[in-house]
């Protein structure tokens, strides 16, 4: 009698999941130089394709962001690069 065995791996692949429902705060979304975050934001929730924060967290845009409080890690990132790059605003502009 044979003995065959199979060697399976785990597919270890990441499962990206975006969030539903209301979010807790307002991300701040990752942008390319020169790309407006406004557009980005407003054509991800026409098509309704994910987008990513400076968190790394991912979603899809649904709601008006004025009303939450900015994600804490998002905004500390955000004053990083604001520290480091002379002319980026206070604070995002709304999308």
């Amino acid at each position: 009698m044979t003995d065959v065995r199979t060697n399976q791996q785990e597919d270890i692949r990441t499962d990206i999941r975006t969030e539903e429902g209301t979010p807790p705060a307002a991300h701040i979304i990752k942008t390319e130089p020169g790309e407006s975050a406004a557009a980005k934001a407003l054509e991800a929730r026409i098509y309704g394709y994910p987008v990513e924060a400076l968190c790394g967290h991912r979603f899809v845009p649904s709601k008006n962001p004025a009303s939450l409080p900015v994600c804490q890690a998002c905004k500390e990132i955000y004053d990083a690069y604001r520290a480091f790059n002379d002319g980026l605003n206070d604070l995002p502009p709304e999308a």
